[in-house]
């Protein structure tokens, strides 16, 4: 199955220069957050495939007016054609008013609760983050590091594939594993076109 995986930056060339062919055959849409919701809407509107997103913590609008003709899969277990993806937005945070912003200890909670709709769908193929895992591709800053729990679930479950955001190509990491417990790991900043195996 292909899959067009989109975090953080609208491209200039999906927005501006939408070619069809360059996109024939995607089958899935998976957004990782921080995007525009008329980004996201005209996505759904182009690609006649399902788009499933998690909010990034810059999306605290989608909470009254959410993307129209979009699934969000946060805290939740989605299956598209046999596919189990699961999804958790947000990022590090102490500021527990804000909103998709957390504490390790409560993202941990919502992890746990994720889990249970986990077992429920029989496993787990895609995990989709806002932020990365915790020391597999976060950043060096409180704000930018991601989260131990979600290595907990790769632990567990062993997804095919992390895709997740948060971590823009201008911030200058490139030292993200490929892998982590056989999970490959995906920074969707931007977009990129899988194949699932």
């Amino acid at each position: 199955m292909k899959i067009l995986a989109v975090s953080d930056e609208e491209s200039v060339y999906i927005w501006d220069f939408f070619d069809r062919s360059a996109f024939e055959g995607v089958e899935l849409v998976i957004s990782c957050g921080d995007l525009h919701r008329d980004y996201l809407e005209f996505l759904a509107t182009l690609l006649p495939v399902p788009l499933l997103y998690v909010p990034g913590n810059h999306d605290k609008n989608f909470i009254t007016h959410p993307p129209g003709g979009c699934f969000n899969i946060d805290g939740r277990a989605e299956t598209h054609k046999g596919l189990r993806v699961c999804g958790l937005g947000g990022c590090k945070s102490q500021n527990p008013a804000a909103a998709y912003e957390y504490s390790e200890t409560v993202m941990a909670k919502r992890t746990q609760k994720l889990r249970r709709a986990v077992s429920r769908a029989g496993g787990l193929d895609i995990l989709v983050t806002h932020a990365p895992s915790a020391g597999l591709g976060d950043g060096k800053d409180a704000f930018h590091r991601g989260f131990a729990a979600f290595k907990g679930l790769i632990e567990e479950f062993k997804p095919k594939i992390h895709f997740f955001g948060h971590q823009h190509r201008r911030y200058g990491r490139t030292d993200t594993p490929e892998t982590y417990c056989g999970t490959r790991l995906i920074n969707a900043c931007g977009y990129k076109i899988i194949d699932y195996p």
